[in-house]
């Protein structure tokens, strides 16, 4: 979301995750990011299956990477929840329902190929999907229902080919069919 001129900006936080104020995303994202608050959110559809995105090949940060459904960052003063309703129906065109907090203190860093740093505390929720999908360009280049079981072998296999958070995550989310 946007301030009034039109710049889109990020929540700053201290190392307790308080809030310390706000910058603009184009800023924020460099070789020093500070911390700031995130959110990722993966979309199921009830029988194990997710959808994974392929990031746009125009991404500032791991571009043409396959990832969780949608990642954002809300607004000063913006829920949380209603951030990430807003993001998926930006991102993806699409609705969602059952938004569910799974990953509450999910927090990572992580470095770019290009020297981009990612440094936030970044809750995950999961939701089902409510209708079609109808993706921005600009956004995501390409998406799959995936099964569980078979994206967290991809995942184990082959890291590079997504995003570092979404590694991180699945490694710590209970997935429908990959428990023995």
């Amino acid at each position: 979301m946007n301030d009034a001129s039109g710049r889109e900006l990020v929540v700053l936080l201290d190392d307790n995750g308080r809030t310390v104020g706000t910058a603009e995303k184009e800023i924020v994202h460099s070789e020093s990011t500070p911390l700031h608050l995130a959110f990722s959110c993966h979309i199921t559809d009830g029988e194990g299956r997710m959808i994974v995105t392929r990031r746009a090949l125009s991404k500032r940060t791991w571009p043409g990477v396959w990832s969780n459904a949608c990642c954002g960052h809300p607004t000063l003063g913006e829920a949380i929840d209603d951030a990430v309703h807003r993001r998926v129906g930006e991102e993806l065109g699409a609705s969602i329902k059952s938004l569910e907090l799974i990953l509450p203190n999910f927090a990572y860093r992580a470095v770019d190929h290009s020297g981009i740093i990612e440094n936030e505390r970044c809750p995950v929720f999961s939701a089902k999907l409510v209708g079609p999908l109808n993706p921005d360009p600009e956004e995501v280049i390409d998406w799959r229902w995936v099964e569980a079981k078979d994206l967290l072998a991809g995942v184990r296999s082959t890291p590079w080919a997504f995003s570092p958070w979404m590694v991180m995550q699945l490694e710590r989310m209970p997935l429908q069919g990959t428990q023995p």
